[in-house]
């Protein structure tokens, strides 16, 4: 969770447009990974499942 607070706090204080496109991309692919494993470790703490 530490790693998803920071990933969206660095995230917050750059400015877009002064990241290379690719690199941007980079960071909210793996933005979006860290949630993913958030959401996937809170299922797991509360017993709730996908079928």
């Amino acid at each position: 969770m530490r790693e998803l607070s920071t990933a969206i706090d660095h995230l917050a204080i750059e400015d877009p447009s002064e990241i290379p496109r690719a690199q941007l991309a980079e960071q909210l692919i793996e933005l979006h990974w860290q949630m993913a494993r958030l959401q996937a470790q809170i299922a797991r703490r509360t017993a709730v499942r996908i079928f």
